[in-house]
């Protein structure tokens, strides 16, 4: 899917800052700049470059200065960037035709008769990024393009000290014990380190964060093309011995993204653009020695309940099912005392195992991969720990997780936060849900229907969890039903919270296995909808609770207080078309209808970051993306949703 901005765009250069692009190489590391070039975060860089995958990363080059000189008189600035003194803004973004994405970010800038088409690509699996300049010069006079590469060289979120030492040879750049390699077919000119310290981040000055930026520059490069020529400067950064050339980069991208796309086997145009946008999320992880999946960008790392989440669309989905096996070993590796790991080992580190939620993902992830594979070899492979998962939760693990008498699953206590809500400031906890979670018993019921399934497959005991399940049903019926509502509790604790209306309560319809009669199923979705829906997401909690936060933004503290109270999650999404698809037996109507739904991702995706969906949005009116700019578990949501409807046709 190619998505086009023009000038209307960028009308402004506010409103060209609206809008960004994302590259990714496999490794954690990535590209990401405005449509104009700018930089809005401190997260924001040209080559964001990871040294151990996923979460070693060094912002090292922060942006790209462009000038253009026509002729001995005219210097036209082509870059765009804010700061603290408006007076020194760049707005270069007035020379910008066209911003096209597909691959990769493509920019075209038109300067009286001289025209410079832009492109950036990374290398899959390499710290590496190259530039390509095509310049066409139809006028008479000579023209040179000059590029000042903006420095940094330090750990991702960090700010510049302007202490910091740079040095550069004709080949290498250094600074902070880092050695970035670069090749140019332009002419480089150097100079005593400069630094510029008064960045102007305006998306972070937004979120509450750190608004002002210091970066470093110390060299130039340079061509000049003369009257009715064309020409071409290519500039490539590497943490790698490389010699790729821009032309092999690109046509290997380009083939690397179709090939994953004819893989997956979707025909929606917006699924094919999802199927590319959730192959940014699938990275290594040097620790385990396997791949594992990104939560989001540019903020989030890998976490456990992310990547059971995410990997039903980002990889089965896919019909990556090996992507798929190396991800499940790794979480089979480090299952504990039948938790799996929300966090994973850094630097020797132990990982973190605070989540009631990634164990039961992964049994019905196991579920969803066995359906699109039919590999019953893995199921048996990974059937001990799943068996292993059901014994503790039983009989009671960490963080308060056990089963009740009632055959429910009861979690949390203290200032424990095990639920997908978990925020914590300080000491406060903004969305508890200490007790019996409804999505959390939803999974268990499914769980234990789907380990029937596996051991009749292989031909083992099934009753003990059959039994159980049918007494998990007769006791969810009886405690999770809101007569008053019509609808299911958010929670069994004896508080108030418990009748709060929340989306947690799709995912017990959204599941393969019904917990529900076929009535309430419905009387959920319409509430949901009635309530929660929005086309960018599902609402945290109704709008119409006293507790509602229209708005998600300022300080930390106000951001973390509407973060679960009524914010727009993008993700729950995927469930709730899941499930009104189901409840109405995925009938041609009911298929329309949620196609017809889906056709606004268009404008969601061209909206933030090009061809992906945001974390969050406003409660009240979900109109600019917050939080990460792109989520894993939004794509993948939604991708199960375009997956579900190619087979419904």
């Amino acid at each position: 899917m190619k998505f086009i901005y023009g000038k209307n765009d960028w009308k402004t250069l506010e409103r060209g800052q609206e809008n960004c692009y994302l590259i990714t190489n496999g490794l954690g590391g990535y590209s990401s700049l405005t449509a104009i070039g700018s930089n809005t975060r401190n997260d924001h860089a040209l080559l964001m470059a990871c040294t151990i995958a996923p979460n070693h990363r060094y912002h090292l080059v922060t942006r790209l200065d462009e000038q253009l000189e026509i002729g001995e008189e005219d210097k036209i600035e082509l870059s765009s960037q804010t700061y603290v003194n408006q007076a020194k803004d760049q707005t270069g973004f007035k020379y910008l035709n066209q911003f096209f994405f597909e691959h990769y970010p493509v920019w075209t800038y038109q300067a009286d008769a001289v025209e410079i088409r832009k492109s950036a690509v990374m290398a899959h699996g390499e710290n590496t990024i190259g530039i390509r300049y095509f310049i066409t010069n139809s006028g008479s006079k000579n023209v040179k393009l000059s590029i000042t590469p903006m420095l940094q060289f330090v750990q991702k979120g960090e700010i510049l000290n302007k202490n910091q030492i740079f040095s550069i040879t004709d080949k290498e750049i250094i600074s902070n014990g880092i050695t970035l390699q670069y090749a140019t077919s332009g002419k480089v000119s150097s100079y005593a380190t400069e630094y510029i310290s008064d960045l102007y981040y305006s998306y972070d000055a937004r979120d509450g964060r750190d608004a002002i930026g210091v970066t470093a520059h110390n060299h130039n490069i340079s061509i000049t093309v003369k009257g009715k020529e064309e020409k071409v400067l290519d500039l490539i950064y590497s943490l790698e011995n490389t010699n790729h050339t821009i032309e092999e980069l690109m046509a290997t991208e380009r083939a690397r993204q179709t090939k994953l796309v004819e893989q997956s086997q979707m025909k929606d145009e917006l699924g094919k653009q999802l199927v590319k946008s959730a192959d940014q999320y699938l990275v290594n992880r040097e620790s385990t020695k396997g791949r594992t999946l990104m939560a989001g960008y540019p903020f989030f790392a890998d976490w456990g309940r992310d990547t059971m989440i995410s990997m039903v669309g980002c990889c089965i989905s896919t019909k990556r099912f090996e992507e798929a096996k190396s991800i499940f070993r790794t979480f089979m590796l480090y299952s504990k005392n039948g938790l799996m790991p929300n966090m994973f080992p850094e630097g020797g580190n132990d990982p973190l195992y605070n989540t009631v939620d990634a164990s039961l993902l992964f049994i019905a992830a196991v579920y969803e991969y066995y359906q699109e594979s039919g590999d019953l070899d893995f199921v048996k492979e990974a059937y001990p720990v799943m068996e292993d998962i059901i014994k503790w939760y039983k009989q009671g693990t960490d963080y308060h997780i056990k089963m009740d008498t009632d055959g429910l699953i009861m979690a949390g206590s203290g200032l424990e936060q095990v639920t997908w809500m978990d925020v914590r400031f300080g000491e406060i906890l903004p969305t508890p849900r200490h007790g019996k979670p409804v999505e959390i018993n939803a999974y268990w019921y499914n769980d234990l229907r789907i380990m029937g399934v596996f051991a009749r497959l292989l031909e083992k005991e099934d009753i003990p969890y059959e039994e159980l399940a049918k007494q998990v049903s007769r006791s969810f019926a009886e405690q999770f039903w809101n007569k008053k509502e019509n609808c299911l509790k958010d929670l069994v604790s004896g508080e108030a919270a418990d009748y709060q209306i929340r989306c947690n309560q799709i995912w017990a319809v959204s599941q393969p296995f019904s917990i529900l009669e076929k009535e309430q199923e419905k009387q959920v979705v319409n509430k949901v909808y009635e309530t929660l829906y929005t086309p960018y997401g599902l609402r945290s909690l109704s709008k119409y609770d006293k507790d509602f936060k229209p708005v998600y933004g300022g300080s930390h503290f106000n951001r973390d207080m509407a973060y679960h109270q009524g914010t727009v999650w993008a993700f729950p999404l995927g469930a709730y078309y899941l499930a009104y698809l189901k409840v109405n037996e995925y009938s041609d109507s009911a298929v329309t209808r949620v196609r017809e739904q889906l056709e606004v991702l268009e404008s969601c995706m061209r909206e933030g970051c090009v061809g992906q969906i945001a974390e969050i949005y406003d409660g009240l009116n979900p109109t600019i993306s917050q939080g990460c700019f792109a989520q894993a578990w939004s794509v993948s949501e939604l991708l199960r949703v375009f997956a579900k409807l190619e087979s419904c046709k």
